[in-house]
């Protein structure tokens, strides 16, 4: 399997101390299936930070080296997401929320996290809130990896 990261530095090995906490999945290296989606990430990245260029790294992760990984995975928007995604963002400790090496699931873009933040005001409840991103459009998949073990399974290419 392909992966790729948007970013807008150049880096020779992943570090998770440099990720930033409070992400969709936690403190972790995030890595998309889509070439585009990576680069339109790297951009971002660019126009937020104003500084650096959007470069897209390409990596191969073998699905054999994932069998002894703890693996989470969310193949839609769901309450369990939902959930799972808010306890990341909200953490205020420095323990994460979880102890899994890879999580895989939809992105939290800003479409989302306008449905999350009406969710934590209490203007949605959970239900309607899974109902309103199940009708959302270009639902796009990111791949967490969040410790050494996972990070280790990763090549660049």
């Amino acid at each position: 399997m392909i992966l790729y990261h948007g970013t807008n530095v150049e880096f020779e090995k992943i570090d998770l101390l440099k990720s930033k906490p409070n992400k969709d999945f936690g403190r972790g290296f995030y890595l998309s299936p889509f070439f585009e989606q990576a680069k339109d990430m790297a951009e971002t990245k660019v126009e937020q930070l104003e500084y650096g260029n959007p470069i897209v790294f390409q990596y191969e992760v073998k699905e054999e080296d994932m069998a002894d990984l703890r693996i989470l995975r969310f193949d839609s928007y769901s309450e369990e997401w939902a959930k799972f995604i808010l306890a990341n963002r909200n953490n205020k400790s420095e323990k994460a929320v979880h102890d899994y090496d890879i999580v895989i699931g939809p992105i939290a873009d800003d479409k989302v996290g306008l449905q999350l933040w009406r969710y934590e005001i209490r203007s949605i409840d959970l239900p309607t809130l899974v109902r309103n991103l199940q009708y959302m459009k270009g639902v796009t998949i990111q791949y967490f990896f969040g410790t050494e073990r996972a990070i280790n399974i990763l090549r660049r290419v």
